[in-house]
């Protein structure tokens, strides 16, 4: 099945507690249904100092599930994605504007 979100994608979190928070996928885990978000779904985590780097109390974008993402076009608004040939290609484009992505 094709990938409705992609890293690099803006996307506005749309249940939870971050409900409206907007940030790029980082990264996606399509066998486990999830992406991490920057600065959305943020947990401190604590670390041991090594000799590289600085321990303490670090704060780390966690995974969020993919029904709870939402991509964004380009009024900002979160929007579905859909699916069209485009010549040869498969082309993502936003449901709300009709524009491919």
């Amino acid at each position: 099945m094709a990938a409705k979100l992609r890293k690099g994608d803006n996307v506005v979190v749309l249940t939870g507690k971050d409900k409206g928070k907007k940030g790029e996928i980082q990264s996606v885990d399509p066998k486990a249904g999830k992406a991490v978000v920057d600065g959305v779904n943020v947990a401190i985590r604590h670390t041991r100092q090594t000799q590289t780097s600085q321990g303490g109390r670090q704060p780390k974008a966690m995974p969020i599930d993919l029904s709870n993402l939402a991509l964004m076009d380009k009024n900002g608004k979160a929007t579905r994605v859909g699916f069209r040939m485009e010549g040869d290609k498969k082309v993502r484009f936003a449901k709300t504007t009709g524009e491919a992505i």
